[in-house]
């Protein structure tokens, strides 16, 4: 018989077993119910998180469409302004970005229609005020934005006086009449009729004669009806890319093309349109954007150097696709380089106000321009390798001397920024573009004896045509062309000895924001543009 005592414990027992077990089952469910409210609180955030950013993709998609409204508006009331100037026998106001100091900040060259825009030289974000570089003190901090679409509209801010037809001698123009200034004539050249200076633009395709015009599928080009037709344009490639092409340049020998875009550098083979390499930092260490602005290959085509918005010079060993090596000391975004003919220097520009000269071998400066510029948008090279120049926000291009650095020449008159430079090939004669919608011929002087001729204007011939800011200008290994990109998304040819336009291509459906020559045999030249692509397009002269 058990006794009583254990029969109680029994009794316990099993009531703290069952107590237990119940305990248990209760904690069970707390967990199921924690985890499930952990899911749905987890569920939740999700959303929350999908819900903030797609506000915030809307509200920079709002921003990006309230910027291309106002410019649109802006270039559309600047279009005006510049009819009723014409309608009272004025010539067209000229816009510009800047405050009563009359330097302009660049705008962004596209202003643009494209929906991945890239900054240009020194732009700030916000509607540009007047530089404070221009009578002192930095230029505005970099925005790190979303480029191209940074910054206000243009706004006219003075009326220049037209300008002269400087051009010492006609030249071999066809029909050309001595007692008429070269280049006068709706058409082309300084001494247009103001309210002709759209030129091509306003002209409507269809109405151009058979023989006057080239289409292709996505394309035209208008021969001046003007002069004698003497080239004949053509597509040779087209290349898409995922984001805006800020720089094309070909190699020396024509074979390869390079092509600058956000993050990386694109290299092309000419013939066969095959992409032989990508170039892109992995170690870069930049969230975002990180557009490759200017590229330039060494003579010899083995090596590319690439400037960026990273303040860096970075020299590709393309072959196998690596860094050689860094150049560092600019303090700003690089805008432009240019190696020299035999590849023993690399110039540089960039929006620390500053030019510089390489010995890219040995990765160190051998000139800084002691005097700071209001940001420089572009260098180049004379042939020879004697003279530097460089084109800047204040509209002023200077010539310096490559070997001791010193400043031999400033040519003024263009009215806004000068945002490309280009030598002719006889090393003598510089090109520019600017955003005063114009390209200007200058005469360099001899011997570097510029206080000789500083009595003497050295602008030989002004180029009126384009409808918008010049963005790029090239020359043709033969000398005989000089080629010019606009925010009017299109390419001009021109004449240097006449100032004429021998045509005009539409082959963008943005700004060209980048134009090259090939150096090779081949007749080609290669447009980079807002709308992603990157062209190469053939030019060849109409047989006898």
């Amino acid at each position: 018989m058990v006794p009583p005592t254990q029969n109680r414990l029994i009794e316990l027992l099993d009531a703290v077993r069952a107590e237990f077990d119940q305990l248990t089952q209760d904690a069970i469910m707390c967990k199921s119910q924690r985890d499930e409210f952990e899911h749905k609180m987890n569920s939740q955030i999700q959303e929350m998180n999908m819900f903030q950013q797609s506000l915030m993709e809307m509200e920079r998609m709002q921003q990006i469409i309230k910027k291309q409204y106002e410019e649109e508006i802006a270039r559309l009331r600047q279009q005006l302004e510049q009819v009723q100037h014409s309608q009272h026998g004025a010539p067209p106001v000229a816009s510009g970005y800047g405050g009563p100091s009359g330097y302009a900040q660049p705008p962004p060259p596209a202003m643009m229609e494209s929906n991945q825009p890239v900054h240009h030289p020194s732009y700030p974000g916000g509607p540009p005020p007047p530089p404070a570089g221009a009578h002192g003190g930095p230029p505005p901090p970099m925005s790190a934005g979303p480029p191209y679409l940074n910054g206000g509209a243009p706004h006219p801010t003075s009326t220049p006086p037209p300008p002269q037809n400087q051009m010492v001698s006609s030249g071999r123009g066809p029909g050309a009449n001595p007692s008429k200034p070269p280049g006068a004539g709706p058409l082309g050249g300084a001494s247009g009729n103001p309210s002709m200076v759209g030129g091509y633009a306003d002209m409507d395709p269809e109405a151009v004669p058979p023989n006057m015009k080239v289409e292709g599928q996505d394309w035209f080009a208008l021969f001046n009806p003007k002069v004698q037709r003497r080239l004949k344009v053509d597509l040779v490639h087209t290349f898409d890319h995922g984001s805006v092409v800020c720089c094309v340049k070909f190699s020396n020998d024509g074979r390869y093309l390079a092509a600058g875009c956000n993050q990386a550098t694109y290299i092309y083979d000419t013939y066969s349109a095959t992409r032989i390499a990508v170039l892109q930092d992995e170690n870069a260490g930049r969230e975002g954007d990180l557009y490759i602005r200017s590229v330039s290959f060494n003579p010899d085509g083995t090596h590319l150097a690439t400037g960026a918005e990273d303040k860096q010079i970075r020299i590709w060993d393309i072959q196998k696709k690596r860094i050689r090596r860094v150049l560092q000391g600019h303090d700003q975004d690089i805008y432009s380089l240019e190696f020299s003919r035999d590849g023993s220097f690399l110039v540089s520009g960039s929006g620390d106000r500053t030019a510089r000269i390489w010995d890219w071998n040995e990765s160190r400066c051998i000139h800084n321009s002691t005097k700071r510029i209001i940001g420089v948008t572009s260098v180049a090279i004379s042939p020879d390798g004697r003279l530097v120049a460089a084109g800047s926000l204040d509209k002023v291009v200077r010539v310096w001397d490559a070997t001791t650095g010193q400043v031999l020449e400033r040519l003024e008159g263009h009215k806004d920024s000068v945002y490309s430079v280009a030598f002719m090939p006889d090393g003598k004669t510089l090109v520019s573009g600017s955003l005063d919608k114009t390209l200007r011929m200058w005469q360099l002087a001899t011997n570097n004896m510029y206080s000789s001729e500083r009595g003497k204007n050295p602008c030989k011939q002004v180029f009126t045509g384009h409808k918008d800011f010049v963005l790029s200008v090239a020359t043709t290994p033969d000398g005989n062309w000089i080629v010019s990109g606009s925010k009017d998304r299109g390419v001009q040819f021109w004449d240097p000895y006449t100032g004429q336009t021998q045509f005009m291509l539409q082959g963008h459906k943005n700004s060209v924001i980048s134009v090259a020559t090939s150096p090779g045999r081949r007749p080609l030249f290669a447009t980079g543009s807002g709308d992603n692509r990157a062209r190469i397009w053939s030019y060849e002269p109409i047989g006898p």
